[in-house]
This record gives structure tokens, C-alpha cells and sequence, in this order.
């Protein structure tokens, strides 16, 4: 089966409202485009020396979605390139995407990344520092940012009840954030669920799932940025 045609077999899954995000980190242009010649407009990756290998072979309509960990010295190659910041794991890192994107002159989207998953290796806010940093109103001294709600993973385990039970915590937190804080503007995206659990996680209210190895296959984890070819194909 193509690409092409995964994409399409995915949307038939999808509830209105609900944004696919292809996640395309470690896979070739090429492969890009054919997700992109099938409609697709959103996608994923996680290494910013790869995004900013790709963005100038493909179109400029593409909505480019950080979904990796963003470590700090390296917020100011992203500003700028990126559609949406899903991985918004600390205050530290938002202040500085917030001083980062003043100096571009830029206003950066993102995603605050919440940690109720099992494992300890998950990055994130817990859902109580959340919960405080909104009812403080300490979005407030934002001045080129714009929180545009919450991303999360659940716990990496066969058991579904689990999963769903994460997604249901996520979705319960937005709602307790936009009660604390009812001024909100479009604090409106949960970015929730993967390949393997993007139905529990649409269940529980997701407006946005992440899914790559349902729509690419398995990803050569081992290949950099450089190895993936760089060919232009025409649109």
C-alpha cells in the first residue's frame, strides 16, 4: 500500500474537526511529497538540523509541526520554521521561545507538553504545575507567544483502559485550565494519540494526532538528516 494511499485509508477514521499531523522525521523528501500530493499539509518532525534540510525542497504551504524534545540551545535555529512548538516541557524553555521569538519578531505557537504517562523518560509538565502556572496567570508575561493548548503521550503499555485514562486526564486538564483561566484565546488544540492509539485518544477529545509509522512504515532510526534524499521532485 502507498503512502498516498494510507493517508487516505487514515482520514476515513478521522471525525470532522480532527487534524492528522503526518509525522515524517527520518523519512525522505520524496515520501513527503507523495503525503503531500494526497492532501496532506501537516507534519511532523523532531530534529531541527533535519526540518531545515527539508522545508526549502518542499512547498511553502506546509504547516511544520516541533514535536521533539527541544533542547535549549537550540531554540534559536527553530524560530521561525516552525508552524506550531508541540513540546513546550518546562517554563524555562517557554520563556526562552518567548525572548527568541520578541528578537525575530515573530509570534511562535506551541503546545504545552504534559507528563502523565507511567514512564519516567516522558518529558513534560505534571498536570498540578499546569494547572498553578494558569490559575497564576504567568501566561500573561508572555509577549511573543501564544499557547494554543496541550500535547501529550500516554502511557507506552498494552493495556487500553491505561491509555484511555491518560487521555481522559489531558482532556480534564484543558477543561480545568480554561475554567481557571476563562480568557483564554484558542487554547483549543489537544494533540493527542499515534499510530497505535489515535482512536482512544479521539475518544477522550483530541483535535490533532500524531501519526507517522501507520502512514510511512517503520523509520530507519539509525540514518541522519544528511542520508535522506534531497531530491526535488516536481509537485
Amino acid at each position: 500500500m502507498s503512502v498516498s494511499e494510507r493517508i487516505r485509508r487514515i482520514r476515513t477514521t478521522l471525525p470532522e474537526g480532527v487534524e492528522l499531523v503526518a509525522v515524517s522525521k527520518f523519512h525522505p523528501v520524496e515520501a513527503i511529497l507523495e503525503a503531500y500530493r494526497a492532501g496532506q499539509r501537516n507534519f511532523g518532525e523532531s530534529r531541527i538540523q533535519e526540518l531545515a534540510a527539508k522545508a526549502p525542497l518542499l512547498p511553502a504551504d506546509i504547516n511544520w509541526h516541533f514535536i521533539g524534545h527541544l533542547q535549549t540551545n537550540k531554540v534559536r535555529k527553530l524560530i521561525g520554521h516552525a508552524t506550531l512548538i508541540e513540546s513546550i516541557d518546562s517554563e524555562r524553555l517557554l520563556d526562552l521561545v518567548d525572548r527568541e521569538s520578541a528578537a525575530a519578531g515573530v509570534v511562535s505557537r506551541v503546545l504545552m507538553q504534559v507528563h502523565v504517562a507511567e514512564e519516567d523518560s516522558k518529558f513534560g509538565f505534571t498536570p498540578d504545575e499546569l494547572l498553578q502556572y494558569f490559575s497564576e496567570r504567568r501566561f500573561e508575561r508572555l509577549q511573543a507567544t501564544h499557547i494554543c493548548g496541550l500535547m501529550a503521550m500516554a502511557t507506552n503499555t498494552d493495556d487500553p483502559a491505561r491509555i484511555s485514562a491518560d487521555f481522559r486526564r489531558v482532556a480534564e486538564l484543558k477543561a480545568r485550565i480554561l475554567a481557571a483561566a476563562p480568557d483564554l484565546r484558542e487554547f483549543d488544540i489537544l494533540s493527542m494519540g499515534m499510530s497505535d492509539d489515535y482512536p482512544a485518544a479521539i475518544a477522550a477529545g483530541s483535535t490533532h494526532v500524531r501519526i507517522g509509522t501507520a502512514i510511512f512504515v517503520e523509520r530507519d532510526y539509525d540514518a541522519k538528516p544528511s542520508e535522506n534524499p534531497t531530491t526535488h521532485t516536481p509537485i
